[in-house]
């Protein structure tokens, strides 16, 4: 059994004993099912140990994420395995112990003051930070003196409000607050954000995918199943094929994630991901009928995160600006780029 196949399989075992809930202001996050994740080393995952880490590959992490994006777990997990920890470590920073929750906030403007040694003082508002309240500590995109900085800092209280599937996103105001900071590419660490939210898409969408096909083959309409009937054989197959290329890009920025290629590669699953929402999601609440918009019904745990983590991290529009630049201005030229497999 490789190492992906056995976190896989940890974190499903786990996530049996904790059903999902509907995140509500005074219930804004499981912290139950992070403190057993956490016990079990899944929220170091991806890290390395030398660092604090829990060890593993990136494509382990990422399957860690996917596996909880298809569960609606109410935890910040991807946000700590796929975008703040490496970011940190790739700046040469310190990685908070792994037990505690970690988030990033890349959105809004905080400018960083330079103290001494590395230490930065940090001003200014960040943006739908997630997880506000729940996470203490932050990595913070900021602008330094003479490029954009990385730093790690402690959350000032926030005022918490949530997205569309509840989970807390806030607005945090710094006021001079002091942090250790190091120089980073700040379309990389928001890449790396970009990707952490195309890894739970492709994971939340394969999910539903899954259980349309299964609702499919029981519910029974005139007298034999939703799944003999060829309209619906059409629009399962188009759910697969959105799911499949949303998979697909995830996956492969996933791979390219420690290379020069990332933000190309990201910006590409970000895009696939989010166009692949709204097909995906439609399909499933007409085939599921009435139950799947119900809130004692688990469709609706998915679609709502499908629905609110398609606009977050920067959406198709941004990305296919970059994306589209970055093509056009190649120096292979726009048709050998374009058609480079290699």
């Amino acid at each position: 059994m490789s190492t992906r196949d056995l976190v896989v399989e940890t974190v499903r075992d786990i996530l049996a004993a904790h059903e999902p809930f509907v995140l509500t202001p005074d219930r804004s996050w499981d912290a139950g099912l992070w403190s057993v994740l956490a016990e079990a080393g899944m929220t170091g995952v991806g890290l390395s140990e030398e660092a604090g880490g829990s060890g593993g590959a990136l494509d382990d992490a990422a399957a860690v994420v996917t596996t909880l994006a298809a569960g609606a777990a109410a935890v910040p997990v991807a946000e700590q395995l796929l975008v703040a920890g490496p970011a940190l470590l790739a700046a040469g920073l310190d990685l908070p112990i792994v037990t505690e929750p970690l988030t990033i906030a890349v959105a809004g403007t905080v400018l960083a003051r330079p103290l001494d040694k590395g230490r930065f003082g940090l001003t200014g508002t960040a943006t739908a930070v997630p997880w506000v309240g729940v996470a203490r500590r932050a990595a913070v995109l900021a602008t330094g003196p003479d490029s954009a900085v990385l730093a790690l800092a402690d959350l000032p209280d926030g005022a918490v409000g949530a997205n569309l599937a509840g989970e807390p996103r806030g607005d945090v105001t710094f006021d001079d607050v002091p942090a250790v900071a190091a120089p980073v590419d700040a379309e990389t660490v928001r890449a790396r954000f970009a990707l952490a939210r195309a890894v739970q898409l492709a994971g939340a969408l394969g999910k539903v995918l899954d259980w349309t096909v299964a609702y499919a083959g029981e519910r029974e309409q005139f007298g034999r199943p939703l799944a003999k009937f060829q309209a619906v054989q059409m629009e399962i197959a188009r759910m697969a094929g959105e799911v499949g290329a949303a998979t697909a890009l995830a996956d492969a920025a996933v791979r390219v994630a420690d290379t020069d290629g990332l933000v190309l590669a990201a910006a590409a699953a970000k895009i696939r991901a989010g166009a692949a929402v709204a097909p995906v999601a439609r399909a499933a609440h007409q085939l599921h009928g009435a139950i799947g918009f119900t809130q004692e019904h688990r469709l609706h745990h998915l679609t709502r995160r499908l629905w609110a983590w398609r606009d977050e991290a920067g959406s198709e529009l941004a990305w296919a600006r970059t994306l589209g630049e970055a093509v056009a201005t190649a120096p292979a030229g726009l048709w050998p780029t374009l058609t480079d497999v290699g």
